[in-house]
């Protein structure tokens, strides 16, 4: 009787076992919860879309949301890293990125790139090359931001003038502008603003040949005769060419106000203005954007975000999963027709028939010429000497040769501390 009960024993515990495997095969994996971290509440709605479309194929996978504003976001992250709490999948820009890839916060995703055989060519170089550290990956693309000229159609129009287009060089601007400016009712062809680097002296330094941190985040460019030709063209606007608000009164009223007064007729600008300038009356009826004209060459910065993984991270299989996904075409396509520039190739489309009145193309044109946003482990600091000279500089206290010098010398300090 003993030997039948363990005999009945054996095959309930085998029977048990068998459904036990069979549950765990009908559910895939284990659950895994995955933190995500951002900070623009504007895309709320679409990363729960992401987060719904990406259970569809990994319903094991947890998504927990995190939103900071973007004000705190990375006090925040820096006070979880120092405690080994960062979240498992994290939005990141290109200011900080040096930083936390840097002190090993950060996982390289290059291993997990070469396993899976994923295709990495419908992302903007530009775009890549802004998350690579000592040549190493550690971000996939979101979304980026280009820069156009953007331009009154009306003022254009009652001066008899052509819109600007792909053929447009510097001297075509300069020569634009000044028909264009009026004294007398102060009205300007262009706002030679730099309160925002990013959109504007960027980009002539670049069109100029010129850099402004080496790739190897060693060296200013600040002391290279093409990257002070770059700053000097944006600068003749105000200085020589008078065809620009000064300095002074941009600082009273900004260039962007300006130009949704239609007091001025040009302006360097990202495309992250595009909501702000459709939901102007004004703008929205008569103002439309094109590339950037040439220099030596045409070029400009690209930044976006990427989606990195901590290197603390306890669930880095089911993180690598989603930063996949959400760097995929079909993750794409969400952003897309939520108003949001993928930066997968291929599916910009719906971003530029969101908004037919205006030229989209051009942004997606100029991310074919783009560079990386410039960066290293301390941008801030060393971003924070070039604007507060070449301020001087745009304010007549110094020329731009001195400031450059200034810049230059301050710079290759604070880098070579790094």
């Amino acid at each position: 009787m003993k030997k039948y009960l363990l005999f009945i024993s054996l095959i309930v515990m085998v029977m048990l076992a068998a459904c036990s495997s069979d549950e765990e095969g009908a559910s895939g994996d284990e659950e895994t919860t995955i933190k995500y971290a951002y900070w623009d509440k504007n895309q709320e709605d679409m990363l729960k879309d992401l987060v719904e479309e990406f259970n569809k194929d990994n319903p094991t996978i947890e998504i927990t949301l995190e939103l900071t504003p973007y004000d705190q976001y990375f006090t925040k992250l820096d006070a979880a890293a120092s405690g080994g709490g960062l979240p498992d999948v994290f939005w990141m820009n290109g200011p900080n990125f040096v930083k936390y890839a840097s002190n090993d916060m950060l996982e390289s995703i290059d291993e997990s790139i070469s396993e899976d055989d994923l295709d990495t060519s419908p992302y903007p170089d530009g775009l890549l090359g802004l998350y690579q550290y000592e040549d190493k990956t550690y971000a996939l693309p979101k979304d980026y931001d280009t820069i156009g000229l953007w331009y009154n159609k009306e003022l254009f129009d009652e001066a008899g003038l052509d819109y600007p287009d792909e053929s447009w060089d510097w001297e075509d601007l300069v020569s634009a502008a000044e028909s264009l400016t009026n004294p007398e009712d102060e009205t300007y062809g262009i706002a030679a603003f730099i309160q925002d680097s990013q959109a504007t002296y960027f980009n002539t330094i670049l069109a100029a040949d010129g850099y402004i941190i080496s790739k190897d985040k060693t060296q200013s460019g600040f002391d290279d005769p093409n990257t002070i030709e770059g700053i000097q063209k944006y600068h003749d606007l105000i200085h020589k060419h008078e065809v620009s608000p000064t300095h002074v009164q941009m600082e009273t009223t900004n260039a962007t106000s300006m130009f949704e007064s239609g007091k001025v007729a040009m302006m360097f600008q990202a495309s992250y203005m595009i909501p702000q300038f459709k939901a102007n009356e004004y703008t929205n009826e008569n103002v439309d954007v094109a590339v950037l004209p040439t220099i030596k060459k045409r070029s400009n910065v690209i930044h976006g975000l990427g989606n990195v993984i901590a290197s603390n991270s306890e669930n880095k299989d089911g993180a690598w999963e989603f930063v996949k996904f959400l760097s995929s075409e079909k993750a794409a396509t969400i952003q897309a027709e939520a108003g949001i520039i993928p930066a997968y190739e291929g599916t910009q489309q719906s971003w530029v028939e969101a908004t037919p009145n205006f030229n989209l193309q051009a942004f997606l044109d100029m991310a074919e010429v783009s560079e990386p946003y410039p960066v290293s482990k301390d941008t801030s600091k060393w971003a924070t000497i070039i604007q507060d000279n070449l301020a001087k500089a745009w304010a007549g206290q110094l020329t731009v040769e001195e400031a450059s010098e200034i810049i230059n010398k301050e710079m290759e300090e604070i880098l070579a501390s790094e």
